[in-house]
């Protein structure tokens, strides 16, 4: 996304220490051809830039031009995604035109420029050709109606450019009724849309399949489908590559695979830990990140960083470690392969430098969890909820602010809830004495016990903690009883505003935007606490088994 304000870097990192190519504490790993990681490079094209004088077109053009030249060098192919100023210039189409077409894609990119909106019959609002802002240059700024017009005229003119229809669409965010409607009439197959985060750049997509890709619901483009009768049939891959920890710890901030961020996808230590653990840490189903960059940064701000990274995909994917495809490409494979939305997960278990934290991310169609160790203490930071029947606030509206706003279900909202840097979950907790204290453990592993499922083993004393996900539901059990009483506590930073609203027959009752729901446990007893936290679940017989398909 366009952030003109770099971050600092991060604390210089030994790179041998980040090159190593084992961590000991995964364990033995699926073929990749069972639980294949795929990379798309996707650079996404603008014809303007209005917000700096000194970005000319000619600098827009070269960028794209150093972009192929740099891909090709290390045989490596991928997707240019045409914002419409771009799809009718014609340099552009005659350098598009040159690429191999069993290894390039050319697609669209769903931002929407004042030629676009007046060849579609409507007024342009924006105050320049091009506007970032939500309610002028996306989708969700017209109505579904105008909608339609948009997207006839955008796929009309691509047709006559290229002679056939875009088969990927992205966008930062693109609303249920469009994607619907790119998908019903002309038979699209990938799409994509942003990174979670909170208000960066006047975009709010939080709580929804944390990476990877989902099959949407027909109201929702943000909100996984539980039915394959209630989706819409093109998978949404998440963009940018986030960073597992530090995202979500800060979701305003930008700690991704984009090249332009001196602390991330532009450091080489940050580069090499991120492939390290996205090719061999355990992944259930299959792995997934986009590399890329927008010409809008320009060659100069990118070029570093794409050189650091493009060696280390092309090596990866000599190795049989990774897939380098276009997003069409993965989007037929992703259909080809499942018929509803997967369970996936995307671990870590060795962090950058010399932090020792661990975390899991697991998503299916029914939630989304996760689980972070820091310090030898373990937070559930993050629940949830799916639910396919909740209409996006844009199905039928629009927005007329300089925002937009996506979310799902909060059970757990461990960065909304807590603060930066520092964010809140459950604790797991034991009783020492009269004190209770978080119990204390070494390094977990993880394990894909099924295509749904898989389980983390932390091992705490002489036994262990057993932490099982699946499709609906979290098991928390113990091996030899390694912490006696024990518990999970949901604190929140002090004053923060929640979801929760109280116990109340063995669940915990929430409302979040108008929608009630609940957590419930077939295993175990959620009851009020004293402690400040906002409530407690005690195991029964060592086991606690928590319900997240949304009740």
């Amino acid at each position: 996304m366009i952030k003109m304000k770099l971050k600092a870097l991060i604390t210089a990192t030994s790179a041998a220490v980040l090159l190593v190519t084992t961590f000991g504490s995964v364990g033995a790993q699926p073929k990749p051809a069972d639980n294949p990681r795929i990379v798309n490079i996707v650079n996404f094209i603008r014809d303007i830039e209005p917000r700096d004088g000194n970005i000319t077109k000619d600098v827009l053009y070269q960028t794209v031009v150093s972009q192929i030249k740099l891909m090709k060098q290390y045989h490596l192919g991928g997707t240019f995604l045409l914002q419409y100023d771009a799809l009718i210039d014609k340099r552009y189409q005659e350098l598009l035109k040159t690429l191999p077409k069993d290894e390039f894609e050319i697609g669209g990119w769903w931002e929407l420029p004042q030629p676009l909106i007046e060849k579609a019959g409507i007024k342009w609002r924006g105050k320049y050709a091009w506007d970032w802002h939500s309610d002028v240059g996306f989708s969700v700024g017209y109505t579904p109606a105008e909608r339609e017009k948009i997207i006839d005229v955008y796929f009309t003119d691509f047709k006559k450019i290229f002679g056939y229809y875009p088969k990927s669409i992205a966008s930062w965010v693109i609303d249920a009724h469009s994607l619907s409607y790119m998908y019903d009439k002309y038979k699209i197959v990938a799409s994509a849309n942003c990174k979670d985060q909170v208000g960066t750049d006047g975009f709010t997509l939080w709580g929804g399949y944390w990476n990877q890709a989902y099959y949407p619901s027909r109201v929702n483009a943000y909100m996984p489908a539980q039915h394959a009768e209630k989706q819409i049939p093109v998978p949404v891959f998440r963009m940018l590559g986030s960073d597992p920890i530090r995202q979500y710890a800060d979701g305003r901030s930008v700690t991704t695979l984009e090249p332009v961020y001196t602390h991330a996808g532009g450091n080489e230590q940050w580069i090499n830990w991120f492939f390290q653990s996205f090719a061999n840490d355990s992944s259930l189903g299959f792995n997934y990140t986009q590399a890329g960059q927008e010409n809008s940064f320009t060659w100069d701000a990118m070029k570093k960083g794409l050189e650091w990274q493009m060696p280390i995909i092309a090596r990866l994917k000599k190795e049989g470690k990774v897939r380098v495809e276009t997003m069409a490409q993965s989007g037929e494979w992703f259909k080809k392969t499942y018929k509803v939305t997967p369970a996936t997960t995307f671990t870590v278990s060795k962090d950058l430098g010399e932090s020792d934290k661990k975390t899991v991310w697991y998503n299916s169609r029914f939630y989304r969890l996760n689980l972070l160790w820091d310090n030898g203490n373990l937070r559930i930071t993050d629940i949830h909820l799916f639910n396919e029947t909740i209409p996006d606030k844009y199905l039928k509206d629009v927005t007329t602010v300089n925002q937009s706003f996506f979310y799902t279900l909060p059970v757990v909202d461990g960065f909304q809830w807590g603060k930066a840097n520092k964010p809140e979950g459950f604790r797991l907790m034991m009783k020492n004495g009269e004190a209770e204290v978080p119990v204390q453990g070494g390094n977990p592993t993880f394990k894909n016990v099924d295509k749904n499922t898989a389980r983390a083993t932390w091992p705490v004393g002489s036994g262990s903690f057993e932490i099982t996900m699946n499709e609906k539901s979290l098991t928390i059990s113990t091996v030899n009883h390694p912490a006696g009483d024990w518990f999970l506590d949901l604190f929140v930073a002090e004053n923060s505003k929640t979801a929760f609203k109280t116990v109340a027959e063995n669940s915990a009752e929430y409302e979040f935007d108008g929608h009630t729901y609940r957590l419930a446990t077939t295993e175990g007893t959620i009851e009020k606490t004293t402690n400040g936290s906002l409530y407690r679940i005690r195991p029964k017989g060592q086991r606690i088994v928590l319900t997240l398909a949304d009740q």
